[in-house]
């Protein structure tokens, strides 16, 4: 009976209940309900959605069968590594002809003189250039089978592109110079290569060239100018037997004597990229055409749904073509028919070309992040402006975690408007990588400029990227899962306490974006490259519990800086020790900075007459503590340096002076007396991070 006397209770209204009771309500509250459900169902459509991630973000890697605890990213879903996205698209080549077609002949590639719009060439113009300057390469000799490879020396611009794809349109080979190899290894890469003809953009890089060659029996026979040059430059060539013409010339000549296109096949070589290394001379990274389209393609497999890419999107290109970060992400422009907008030439005037071009685009590099954040922080000069921004940061940072990226919340109206404005105001996605960034200022960067930002982890023995962040995973602090072109395991470091079986260990990187090998280096190559087809970078990383990847150290005490420069600082301590004054040093340097600093200890013999010759006197400790004495020491190995050929990068920018040697006692040397470099570092934490702190980069 109770539960009857409920049902009746429960029963559904009539219709003409309904009707009855909304007829008693005011006019008034009527119009309040109707505007409640009203912005309660705008509400509902445009509240801010999470990305829908490409797998389970709580394992993005599998481990593979084997016992070897090689991992797999689970975009694959079981399936096979990647190597290729389009069918159509499987060489750089037909990468080209997919973009031509996906934009219906839209622009391809642009440039701008100072405050200027930018000018842009079609995809077509841009092929029948290419075709042009490639037959002009086949009538000077140039073939696939014979003399294959074309040097390029010069910065990012639409004439760089043209000459890349000129050469991919006869099979043959670029090889990229650039002037931080400085004049003794582009002597060496001429010689390793034997490069007959290479394009340049200004005449200062064809002098470099003719002074590398000054004097020497040379494979050089033609330099390729896009720039003006003048006729002493063309009589210098004549004096070293070669031939100095325009670029403009160079193409009338493949008009002239045009030969039907000869693309590559996948497997085909594609480009020798020199790494610039640590010691010794340059290596080669041999790289084909299905190296570089596998890892465009692994990462469009990871964005392809949450950030796909389209001929309205624009990409500013500044980062150096000669690497290969900026040649993959150029890869996943052209192969859908997008623009590439240059910069001027000059990284000052980086902002304008990007308020000018507007790029949806934006790869970045640490070092320009980390002024993007101090001038966002300098900016907020008092305690309340200071306040402000980070209670919107947090508030941005809050939905991040639940995997929404967007920049229309009422935050970035008020706050991050300018920072979005900054960078052109249409960015969509980021894309960092060559050298670590820290984790607060990846996700404040994240947060302001309310983008798909991803952070990569790369070499270019793995063409540029092996991991990637993936959609919707915005909590910094990890470079991602391996991306689907590539396996990852680590190896047992036994020496450093790192096991595989852990979880931790050196990363070791196969699959289909793995280079051939070092250009005639079989002992360098086989050292990177073991018989299994696995890259040994001599990074030490950490699987964490998610299936991404964390790195924690180096093997090797080689290490990048922030512009992604590499370090090594044993070769650097032992020219700074040749000083009179120096017993000890310690070059410190991290892939969060910029720049090196040091920890000296003077020689406690040498130093009070060393002081004296310059007016100061004291005792040992007395005189380590003087600023005239620290600045002495500084110019002095600073001097030996650029004696002894270091780099400006390899250079100190500041040191410490301290009074205690390094010792086995105090723990800071091994038996065998070698620095003891992780205890160097922690031991000396305070003073490192005071140095940096005081240097203004």
């Amino acid at each position: 009976m109770q539960a009857h006397e409920l049902l009746k209770q429960m029963r559904i209204p009539e219709f003409s209940e309904v009707r009855d009771y909304f007829r008693s309500l005011s006019t008034n509250t009527l119009l309040g309900m109707g505007a409640f459900t009203a912005a309660t169902a705008y509400w509902y459509a445009t509240r801010p959605k999470a990305l829908k991630p490409p797998c389970d973000m709580s394992m993005q890697s599998v481990e593979l069968p084997g016992g070897e605890f090689a991992r797999r990213s689970a975009v694959l879903n079981g399936g096979p590594l990647m190597t290729h996205f389009y069918e159509d698209a499987k060489t750089i080549y037909e990468c080209f002809h997919r973009g031509l077609r996906e934009s219906k002949n839209g622009p391809c590639l642009g440039s701008r003189k100072p405050k200027q719009p930018y000018e842009w060439l079609s995809y077509s113009e841009v092929i029948e250039r290419g075709e042009d300057l490639g037959s002009a390469f086949l009538h000077k000799g140039h073939s696939k089978n014979g003399d294959p490879y074309i040097g390029i020396f010069s910065q990012n611009r639409p004439e760089w592109t043209i000459a890349e794809l000129a050469c991919y349109t006869y099979s043959l080979i670029s090889v990229p110079l650039y002037d931080t190899l400085g004049t003794d290894a582009i002597s060496y890469v001429l010689d390793k290569t034997c490069i007959s003809t290479v394009v340049c953009d200004v005449p200062e890089k064809a002098r470099l060239l003719l002074d590398c060659v000054s004097g020497k029996q040379h494979s050089l026979k033609t330099l390729i100018l896009i720039q003006d040059f003048d006729a002493d430059l063309v009589s210098r060539g004549q004096q070293c037997g070669i031939d100095i013409i325009s670029l403009r010339d160079a193409e009338n000549i493949g008009k002239t004597h045009r030969q039907r296109p000869a693309p590559p096949q996948p497997d085909d070589l594609a480009i020798i990229c020199f790494t610039s290394g640590t010691t010794g001379n340059p290596k080669g990274a041999m790289l084909t055409h299905k190296n570089i389209v596998s890892n465009t393609a692994a990462f469009l497999r990871v964005t392809q749904h949450a950030c796909p890419i389209s001929p309205q999107d624009a990409h500013i290109s500044y980062l150096p073509l000669a690497h290969m970060f900026e040649r993959v992400v150029q890869g996943v422009i052209l192969v859908h028919g997008a623009r590439i907008g240059y910069f001027q030439g000059d990284i000052r005037f980086l902002m304008d070309d990007l308020t000018t071009l507007k790029p949806t685009v934006f790869p970045v590099v640490p070092r320009l992040l980390n002024r993007m954040f101090d001038r966002i922080y300098g900016q907020a000069n008092s305690s309340l402006k200071r306040r402000v921004l980070e209670f919107a940061f947090r508030r941005k940072e809050a939905e991040m975690l639940r995997g929404i990226m967007r920049r229309d919340s009422v935050w970035d109206k008020i706050i991050f408007k300018k920072v979005q404005a900054s960078v052109g105001g249409r960015v969509r996605m980021m894309v960092t990588g060559a050298a670590p960034v820290s984790a607060p200022v990846l996700t404040f960067l994240r947060a302001a400029l309310g983008c798909q930002f991803y952070e990569g982890y790369g070499q270019t023995e793995c063409t540029a990227g092996s991991t990637v962040t993936l959609p919707g995973d915005w909590i910094a602090g990890h470079v991602g899962a391996p991306l689907p072109c590539n396996d990852i395991k680590l190896v047992d470091v036994a020496e450093m306490n790192y096991y595989a079986a852990n979880g931790e260990g050196e990363v070791c990187v196969r699959g289909s974006n793995v280079f051939l090998g070092y250009l005639k280096d079989p002992e360098k190559t086989k050292e990177a490259l073991d018989e299994g087809g696995w890259v040994h970078t001599g990074d030490i990383g950490r699987w964490l519990p998610n299936g991404t990847l964390k790195l924690v150290d180096r093997k090797k005490h080689i290490f990048k800086l922030a512009q992604g420069e590499y370090i090594a600082p044993e070769k650097i301590e032992n020219i700074y020790i040749r000083s009179e004054a120096v017993s000890q040093a310690f070059v410190h340097g991290d892939s969060l900075q910029a720049c090196l600093v040091a920890i000296i200890v003077p020689d406690p013999d040498y130093l009070p007459g060393w002081a004296k010759k310059r007016g100061i006197e004291g005792s040992y400790e007395e005189l380590c503590r003087n600023k005239e004495v620290k600045k002495a020491i500084l110019e002095d190995i600073v001097k030996l340096g650029k004696e002894s050929g270091l780099k400006s990068f390899e250079q100190v920018k500041d040191i410490v002076l301290h009074t205690e040697m390094f010792s086995i006692q105090n723990g800071l040397l091994t038996p065998t007396l070698k620095a003891k470099r992780a205890d160097l570092r922690d031991h000396f934490r305070t003073q490192i991070d005071q140095l940096y702190s005081n240097i203004k980069m």
